[in-house]
């Protein structure tokens, strides 16, 4: 017999990046299931706003998720003022584009700080807490670009390995303690983000309401993989059975290793925000 739904009614769910895009579409699909929802992030007084036209379930906190001791606090306020939490999204991420060989040193640090470096403060900091409990859910926003070589974008699909790696590694070292880890890996959205980003042929550009209501339904049937959408698991299953060659041929063939690879006027906006790690580039999920 297939096990019941889980109820979201009364969770304390924490979310970084959460003011903005993926983050803020989940906060208000994790609200309307019935959770308590803390909404954190750099950008402070665009947290609060987000929160107030939430509604009173959704909760503002600081956060700089490169920062442990600023996750600490961020984890410590929420329990404070909500109870303790039942469910961490790791969604904050940025995604600077452009050729590896000119990528300067300062965007891959920023980089790998907040899509690396985040991911794992927050997870140092709630699994202990979840272990303790033998309950709690840990979703990581990773990205299609977490399974397959995307040009254009070699370090950020680097940092999107990571998260699928670390996050596959450390469920195998929590089977049976009572915590479920889940990753989740969008096509691309349409958020800011993305913008100029291209799509593979075949391959739609999702909503942020897509991965939202993805996430809902993994908290309420827990797994690990969370394709958005979830036909495309089945394509990197048999991407990855297929010859290099192969592979390599057919992702040419829909155009998929042109999709990051954008005219810098596209994206001029977002890339120096990124570049100056302005708090609007920092609230949004990668991809």
């Amino acid at each position: 017999m297939a096990k019941q739904p889980r109820s979201l009614a009364g969770r304390v769910v924490a979310i970084t990046g959460a003011a903005r895009g993926i983050g803020r579409a989940t906060a208000v699909a994790l609200v309307r299931e019935g959770a308590s929802v803390a909404i954190g992030d750099l950008d402070a007084p665009l947290a609060r706003r987000t929160a107030e036209e939430i509604g009173p379930a959704a909760t503002a906190f600081a956060l700089d998720v490169t920062d442990r001791a600023s996750f600490e606090a961020f984890i410590g306020g929420v329990e404070a003022q909500l109870g303790p939490v039942d469910v961490l999204v790791n969604n904050a991420g940025i995604m600077p584009l452009g050729p590896f060989v000119e990528e300067d040193d300062a965007t891959a640090r920023r980089l790998v700080d907040i899509n690396v470096h985040g991911v794992m403060h927050g997870m140092k900091v709630v699994l202990p807490r979840f272990v303790a409990r033998g309950a709690g859910h840990l979703v990581n926003i990773a990205s299609a670009a977490g399974k397959g070589p995307y040009p254009g974008g070699a370090t950020y699909c680097g940092t999107k390995h990571f998260v699928v790696g670390v996050s596959e590694t450390v469920r195998g070292e929590l089977r049976g303690s009572g915590v479920d880890v889940s990753v989740v890996m969008p096509v691309v959205v349409d958020t800011e983000l993305a913008t100029g980003v291209g799509t593979p042929r075949g391959i739609p550009r999702i909503k942020p309401h897509d991965v939202a209501e993805a996430i809902v339904e993994t908290l309420r049937r827990p797994r690990f993989d969370v394709y958005v959408p979830r036909s495309i698991g089945p394509l990197t299953a048999l991407s990855a059975a297929m010859p290099r060659s192969v592979r390599e041929l057919a992702m040419r063939a829909i155009g998929a290793d042109r999709v990051l690879w954008v005219e810098g006027a596209a994206r001029r906006g977002y890339e120096v925000r990124a570049a100056r790690s302005e708090p609007a580039a920092l609230t949004e999920s990668g991809r």
